[in-house]
């Protein structure tokens, strides 16, 4: 195999980000897409060219004609389809966040071990060089003891996604609804990279619109196993305008980021604060922005090298995200184990 051939399982509009990427890889091409309409599968191939398509995702899995799939499916489904792909022998990148429980995680590590494919969670911002460059900064302790991370990802969803009839599927519960599944998970997962592992005690809070989800969600967390106190504070929501940030800071001066995951070309900044002098923009190399995890993919499916993310700190995204959603529940510290 010289090229990874790539399958779309649905045609979410998540697609759209991951498609340019697949087509700038130098050992990636797309081939198929799937749904569970021929009619819009075909639809769907011809707007963005795309030379297979089936009427269902498991027609798709067995039919021999992809290696990889990439399943943008609302969360309740990442599971089943990802064990389906594996046991169908097929390369999986799954969308965050990567299952709603740490047994459904389990299985999906236990299904890559029986099968030997590649699997792999899509955090698509830590692939970037800037998120790299920042942990190197914090890591090689140019910030001196890292004390808090401080971080946001914030979008409004506008009325017309609440109506019965078009509701936006991150509103309803049963489909793992909520914004910090959705987008909390990120300054969530910079706080564990930057950290080098889940904290030790979360304390979450949160506001339940009349969907029954989390619309507005707030946390911190303790890291109290390293030497001194350090914290990280996060916070999503689905009720204010578009805003997200990442704050680095240490003793000997803090890193800024003003779009740490979503338009990285849009006036994107990474500013470092020294303890003393004058703030120096730290200069970041350009990639497209979902092009690292594409690639990283094909790293490991073509070279077998493990990939960057490593199935354990994906383990870890999702037992913080549970003790945060038990302690804004219970309203009380939960201590992970």
């Amino acid at each position: 195999m010289s090229k990874v051939r790539w399958g779309l399982l649905s045609t979410a509009n998540i697609n759209q980000a991951l498609i340019p990427a697949i087509r700038a890889s130098q050992r990636g091409e797309l081939v198929a897409v799937s749904s569970r309409s021929k009619v819009k599968a075909q639809a769907y191939a011809i707007q963005w060219e795309i030379p297979k398509t089936f009427g269902s995702y498991q027609e798709m899995l067995d039919s021999g004609e992809i290696d990889a799939v990439y399943i943008g499916l609302p969360n309740h489904l990442h599971v089943e389809w990802s064990i389906r792909a594996m046991q169908a022998g097929v390369h999986v990148l799954c969308e965050k966040p990567f299952a709603l429980t740490l047994e459904e995680v389990d299985a999906m590590m236990a299904a890559k071990e029986e099968t030997g494919v590649v699997l792999a969670e899509a955090f698509m911002y830590r692939h970037h060089p800037q998120t790299r460059i920042a942990g190197e900064w914090a890591h090689s302790g140019k910030l001196g003891e890292i004390i808090l991370v401080r971080g946001a990802f914030d979008f409004l969803l506008p009325p017309e996604r609440r109506q019965p009839n078009a509701l936006d599927v991150r509103l309803v519960p049963e489909f793992g609804g909520g914004c910090l599944w959705d987008v909390g998970v990120y300054p969530l997962s910079f706080a564990q990279f930057i950290m080098g592992g889940p904290p030790t005690w979360v304390f979450g809070s949160q506001w339940i619109g009349e969907t029954g989800v989390d619309e507005v969600f707030a946390g911190q967390m303790g890291y109290s196993e390293k030497a001194g106190d350090s914290y990280a504070q996060i916070s999503s929501s689905f009720r204010t305008p578009f805003h997200t940030f990442i704050e680095i800071v240490g003793t000997e001066g803090r890193l800024y980021l003003t779009k740490p995951f979503v338009g990285l070309q849009e006036g994107r900044m990474m500013t470092f604060y020294p303890k003393r002098g004058q703030p120096v923009e730290v200069p970041v190399p350009e990639m497209e922005l979902y092009l690292g995890e594409v690639e990283d993919m094909h790293a490991a499916i073509l070279d077998g090298k493990p990939n960057y993310l490593a199935l354990d700190e994906t383990r870890n995204h999702i037992k913080t995200v549970l003790a945060l959603y038990e302690s804004a529940k219970t309203q009380a510290a939960i201590h992970i184990q």
